[in-house]
């Protein structure tokens, strides 16, 4: 999945989800649903942001009307660790062409046997590479929301970004290191710490929010979701927005 500078549109899957019964997700190529039912209560807050958010309000860039782009999703996983809620991120390889060491959430294409990206597709691409990417087991993941589709105009890329509740966690880590450095989680306390915080500037003159934990620097894509995810689910605390950190021009 190649990751970029800025985030957008939504999609209602609402009444696509096929049911298994037991409030995960399933298998990638097998029954899918999205449920919030028995969730905890701190998820309560991204999922009213999901339901009310609108595209305009994540990025100015949306996804094209003609319907071109290649459709991809990506899997925004909260768990629960020993410091309270947190979010699944990887980074990619340094050995990379595209993003080389950049931070971002598990996600790639869609691939033919994902579906339809207008209804299960999305769901199933993003369980599939996360269980690629990082060796979940998406049965113990419950989809729980979609958030409005992203346009990155940089790789033409149309993202879904997938909301999940790691109901069940199991081990993860590196599956192919030619592709990714590490998997690691990340307290929703630390990203919203304000001395975690700043602004990205690229060499093109693009600003971006930015979070430095985990020894990363979380950029880019990913980092804007992030960023209002904070925002639109009442997490956000006041940072220093000059704060800034220059990006290199490879980035």
């Amino acid at each position: 999945m190649t990751h970029a500078s800025d985030t957008s549109e939504t999609t209602d899957t609402s009444d696509t989800h096929m049911r298994n019964g037991n409030g995960s997700a399933g298998s990638p190529g097998g029954q899918v649903r999205v449920s919030t039912e028995g969730l905890p209560v701190w998820l309560d807050p991204v999922v009213r942001a999901a339901e009310t958010v609108r595209p305009t309000q994540l990025s100015r860039f949306l996804p094209p009307e003609s319907g071109a782009g290649r459709q991809s999703a990506v899997l925004i996983l909260f768990g629960e660790g020993p410091r309270g809620p947190e979010l699944l991120l990887m980074e990619r390889s340094s050995s990379l062409r595209s993003h080389a060491g950049q931070p971002s959430f598990p996600g790639g294409s869609l691939d033919p046997e994902d579906g339809d990206p207008l209804t299960d597709g999305p769901l199933r691409a993003a369980l599939r590479e996360a269980e690629e990417e990082t060796g979940l087991d998406p049965r113990g993941v419950q989809l729980f929301g979609v958030l409005p589709k992203l346009f990155i105009p940089v790789s033409d890329f149309v993202v879904t970004p997938v909301l999940g509740w790691w109901r069940t966690p199991t081990p993860v880590g590196v599956v192919d290191p030619a592709e990714t450095a590490r998997v690691f989680t990340v307290p929703v306390s630390d990203l919203t710490d304000p001395d975690n915080r700043a602004t990205t500037v690229h060499p093109m003159g693009h600003k971006g929010p930015a979070f430095l934990v985990e020894s990363a620097l979380v950029w880019g894509f990913t980092a804007g979701v992030i960023d209002r995810i904070l925002h639109f689910a009442g997490w956000e605390r006041p940072w220093d927005r000059t704060k800034q950190v220059p990006l290199d021009w490879r980035a």
